[in-house]
C-alpha cells in the first residue's frame, strides 16, 4: 500500500515537473523557472520519500488508509523569508 502511493504520488510530482519543462521548450518559461520548478521537485520528492520510508510502516499505511497527506508540492515549496 505505502509502494503504491508512494508511486503514484511521486508521479504527480513528475507530472508537474514534466509539464515545467514542456512549457519551457515551448517559449512560455526561461532556463531560471524551470530550474525553481525543478529545485521544489526535488524538496517535495525528498518530503515524500521521508515520509514513505521513515515512519513507520503501520502508521503511515493507517494515515494513508485514513487521510493521505495530498499537499507534497507545496511541502516542496522553498520558504519564504519576512
Amino acid at each position: 500500500m505505502i509502494a503504491e502511493y508512494h508511486e503514484t504520488e511521486l508521479g504527480k510530482l513528475v507530472a508537474r515537473f514534466g509539464e515545467a519543462v514542456d512549457r519551457y521548450r515551448a517559449g512560455e518559461l526561461d532556463a531560471f523557472e524551470v530550474d525553481q520548478v525543478a529545485f521544489q521537485y526535488s524538496r517535495a520528492a525528498k518530503e515524500l520519500w521521508k515520509y514513505c520510508n521513515l515512519l513507520q510502516a503501520e502508521i503511515a499505511a493507517a494515515i494513508i488508509r485514513e487521510d493521505p497527506p495530498r499537499d507534497w508540492w507545496d511541502r516542496g515549496a522553498p520558504r519564504r523569508h519576512s
